[in-house]
């Protein structure tokens, strides 16, 4: 069986349940482990170091104009005769959509079987773990992966329950200019590490949130993880949110209490990273009890520190 995957996350759970060997094809931006593997998805954005800005405006151009900012190597794609394509249509930016991943199917000689991977909260994720094995014939491996992952969801509840750990008021940033709120899974993420959201969108698309509505809230942590946005890359965009009027008198800022983490953890809903995100999550919120190990600490900085390090 041959599988090319239109979608990172899929990509990240084929080889985190050792089904790699059926891979072959992924996109361009799939995670390190496919670095080998033929690119068959590209995008307009590739290779560029677009501000938030401008992709933001490059992506209202592209819709308006009803074209996508990813395109499909036919040649690539014909050359591999897939049994099995997985797609998603959650979001336009992020990833190839499953109309466009039609369109580009409709082309082949062999039609391969077509599969949307669509979460809208965190069950649903985990759920798509289980949708992969099974198209490969391999449910039973999903099942072990998933069960060594609840462990660790289950030992983070334990603590809080046990430390008897107060709720805190969060806001996780999916993007700085527009500033968008986080949506989908996300506060399904946060609610696990012991916080709440109340500008989020549980279970629906992430939405332009005006800075406004966020000084009247007042986060106690402010968790900044732009989509598609590494540490180093955010940070370079600080101060569209630091030269915000009133940002000095945000409750996180006082405290030093505002993170930037990497993406991977949040809008890359593979199940093994968005667990990883819960447990990143649960040492900003609650560093009393949770302490990140060596690895776990490479993926996000408290701000106020990374400005001391300069």
């Amino acid at each position: 069986m041959k599988v090319v995957s239109f979608l990172p996350a899929a990509t990240k759970m084929i080889y985190d349940m050792g089904l790699q060997d059926y891979l072959h094809g992924v996109t361009f931006e799939c995670p390190k482990e496919a670095a080998d593997q033929p690119k068959v998805v590209r995008c307009i954005l590739e290779g560029k170091n677009y501000s938030s800005i401008e992709i933001d405006r490059i992506f209202s151009a592209s819709k308006a104009q009803g074209k996508s900012l990813y395109w499909v190597d036919d040649e690539l794609l014909e050359s591999i005769s897939p049994d099995v394509v997985f797609t998603q249509d959650i979001c336009e930016v992020c990833n190839i959509d499953t109309v466009c991943t039609e369109t580009a199917v409709m082309k082949l000689s062999k039609t391969p079987t077509l599969v949307p991977l669509s979460p809208n909260n965190l069950q649903d994720v985990f759920e798509c773990a289980i949708t992969i094995a099974k198209a490969l014939g391999k449910e039973e491996v999903a099942l072990n992966y998933l069960a060594a992952l609840k462990k660790k969801t289950d030992y983070i509840l334990d603590q809080l329950r046990a430390n008897r750990a107060p709720l805190k008021r969060i806001m996780l940033m999916e993007w700085i200019e527009p500033i968008y709120n986080c949506g989908h899974w996300i506060p399904f993420q946060i609610a696990a590490a012991g916080g709440i959201d109340m500008l989020s969108n549980p279970a629906g698309d992430s939405i332009v949130t005006q800075w406004e509505k966020i000084l009247k809230y007042n986060p106690e942590v402010l968790v900044i993880a732009p989509c598609g946005f590494d540490q180093k890359r955010s940070l370079e965009e600080m101060a569209l949110l630091t030269s915000k009027p009133g940002w000095d008198n945000l409750e996180a800022v006082k405290n030093n209490q505002v993170y930037i983490a990497d993406f991977d953890m949040f809008t890359q809903p593979s199940i093994g990273t968005l667990v990883e995100g819960i447990e990143a999550l649960a040492c900003m919120f609650h560093p009393e009890i949770f302490k990140a190990d060596e690895n776990m600490a490479k993926k996000f900085i408290n701000y106020a520190q990374s400005l001391q390090s300069v």
